[in-house]
């Protein structure tokens, strides 16, 4: 089964802590349980968005390497 995200954001050439940033305030701004995909460089992007967002309460739902990038599922936290 594969989960179409209702939002998408292409943080590719966006740096630390940028990345996280947009990542949050479009997940604050989406409705419980709705799913973002992120597009985000290899190196420290794809260590540290996944972690902080993880920490945030949001689900990491699958996290895949495309063409040179890594594509990450998030689940917006259901309970705030």
């Amino acid at each position: 089964m594969t989960v179409q995200p209702d939002a998408e954001l292409d943080l590719r050439g966006v740096i630390c802590p940028y990345n996280f940033v947009k990542t949050k305030l479009k997940l604050e701004a989406m409705e419980r349980g709705q799913t973002l995909s992120v597009l985000l460089d290899d190196g420290d992007p794809i260590k540290n968005v996944p972690r902080s967002v993880s920490n945030e309460g949001h689900t990491i739902l699958s996290q895949d390497r495309v063409e040179g990038s890594y594509r990450v599922l998030i689940r917006r936290r259901e309970d705030e």
